[in-house]
């Protein structure tokens, strides 16, 4: 639809200033040809309104104005002749119009007409040549508007496609891991891989169905943090411990979905595994200003040799709170020599 139509306010408008150069037009008339100002009015006024309409059909030729300079000499060129046949159609609809009102109690307009005849047409001319400069101006702004769109689009679309991808290396590492802790107790102590093979199924019935949703509550991502912990405390036994400090005006806001999970499993492989007498890992969430903070904290040998995994955890999470949150959130690692300590400052937004 055309832009000056589609918005009520916009057209009123638009024929308000049509009115104001039909009330000048009318001046110049009387200026030109003198006579009475009120069959002058009633000449251009109407007329004023009618071409205003008439130049409404500039957008459509307008639109077709090519993105690239190649095309627009011979766009220019029609529009110029355009510009021309327009102000004749105009004068001669004005023609017809002054022999009518000449009929209605004006028997002098007709000549007035004809002696402002010229004025019509170069009128005609620039109104015409108007019209067409400010509809280029609305077909730029909607190009401008359309591209903006189509990158917001793209941009979505790649953020989209990232955080699928993430979450599809996510679940493959928890369970390559998983079934290494699974493997590794088969042997030693075979109830205990029974029992962690049922917590296990609970944890991934439970994940699977809350990592479909881009957010979830934080009080259903601390329960996956505590059937985690429960699933590595088979193998570990009193060796890990578990400490949970979480405020309970947190419990509502929103998180993504398995964003502790690979926070804690790094506390366990990579720290709790390499002590004799293990330790505790500590999660911890609190609101400060508009962030939600999450900390996880663990001991660690100083002595430890290195980890030979790819690191898929955390540069997963990070990658994660990049794409959904940009520069509005941020991971923050501390590293000693006898604890390690990741912070997340997530936006403290309500879950829905």
């Amino acid at each position: 639809m055309h832009p000056m139509i589609e918005r009520p306010v916009r057209l009123v408008a638009y024929l308000g200033v049509a009115a104001m150069f039909g009330a000048l037009l009318a001046l110049l008339v009387q200026a030109i040809a003198p006579g009475s100002l009120r069959g002058a009015l009633a000449l251009c006024l109407p007329l004023a309104l009618v071409y205003a309409f008439q130049c409404l059909s500039v957008w459509y030729p307008v639109r077709q104005l090519p993105a690239s300079r190649a095309g627009a000499p011979r766009l220019v060129l029609l529009l110029t002749a355009a510009s021309f046949v327009s102000a004749a159609i105009w004068t001669a609809v004005g023609h017809l119009w002054a022999r009518l009102l000449a009929e209605s109690g004006f028997p002098e307009l007709p000549a007035r007409f004809a002696t402002a005849l010229p004025l019509f047409f170069v009128v005609g001319v620039f109104l015409f040549v108007l019209a067409t400069l400010v509809h280029f101006l609305f077909v730029v702004v909607e190009r401008s508007r359309d591209a903006e769109r189509r990158g917001l689009e793209r941009e979505v679309h790649a953020r989209e496609a990232e955080l699928k991808a993430l979450k599809a290396q996510l679940d493959p590492h928890f369970l390559f891991n998983s079934l290494n802790s699974v493997s590794a107790l088969i042997g030693s102590d075979p109830p205990a891989a029974r029992r962690m093979c049922y917590l296990m199924a609970g944890f991934f019935r439970k994940s699977l169905g809350l990592g479909q949703k881009e957010r979830i509550a934080l009080s259903e991502e601390i329960y996956l943090a505590e059937t985690y912990l429960a699933i590595e405390e088979v193998r570990f036994g009193a060796r890990l411990r578990a400490r949970f400090r979480v405020a309970e005006e947190t419990l509502t806001f929103a998180v993504p979905p398995l964003v502790l999970q690979p926070l804690i499993e790094n506390a366990v492989h990579h720290g709790i595994a390499h002590l004799v007498e293990g330790g505790e890992v500590t999660i911890a969430a609190a609101r400060v200003g508009e962030h939600l903070e999450l900390v996880i904290e663990n001991p660690c040998d100083p002595d430890r040799p290195a980890s030979r995994g790819a690191g898929v955890g955390l540069a997963n999470v990070r990658a994660r709170i990049e794409a959904l949150f940009g520069h509005r959130a941020r991971v923050d690692v501390e590293a000693l020599d006898e604890s390690y300590r990741i912070r997340l400052l997530l936006p403290a937004v309500p879950a829905v």
